[in-house]
């Protein structure tokens, strides 16, 4: 066993786990934080995107004690009270979402795509999801979000 500390969403927070655990598995299953998703277990789909030190990664690529005092921000940070953020709104607003189950992983992935890239283009948009599955939306409306919500945001 090892334990780990790190800020979770702003919350300092410190646990045993056991030396094997995936940061995922530890967001989801000791902390309860369930927006974060587990798709595929092989670091495919993207629905685990968290942020770690203000970057993006997949949480199933980490193991929790690699994220030993980190700060790291998952979809249910991302919101100030009811507020949503301009991402989320975005997705909201543009239909970006179908079932769901990307949705975290995706508007995790475009808020730090928005950090790094300041003028966002469609095909720029693109080539960053590539990391990121959906079987639902055909990307058009995730798009749209994204470019829609980096605009906002710029301005």
């Amino acid at each position: 066993m090892t334990t780990v500390s790190m800020t979770v969403n702003g919350k300092a927070v410190s646990e045993d786990v056991e030396d094997r655990t995936l940061l995922v598995h530890y967001i989801r299953d000791h902390l309860r934080l369930t927006g974060t998703h587990v798709g595929c277990d092989t670091s495919q789909c993207g629905a685990c995107v968290v942020h770690v030190n203000g970057q993006a990664i997949k949480s199933c690529t980490m193991l929790a004690a690699q994220a030993e005092g980190s700060d790291v921000k998952t979809i249910e940070g991302l919101a100030e009270g009811d507020t949503l953020h301009p991402v989320q709104a975005a997705f909201k607003e543009h239909h970006g979402l179908q079932c769901g189950f990307c949705t975290p992983g995706m508007i995790m992935c475009a808020v730090d795509m928005i950090r790094r890239i300041p003028d966002l283009d469609e095909k720029t948009i693109r080539e960053e999801l590539e990391g990121n599955l959906c079987r639902c939306t055909g990307y058009q409306n995730i798009v749209k979000a994204i470019k829609a919500a980096s605009e906002e945001m710029r301005a």
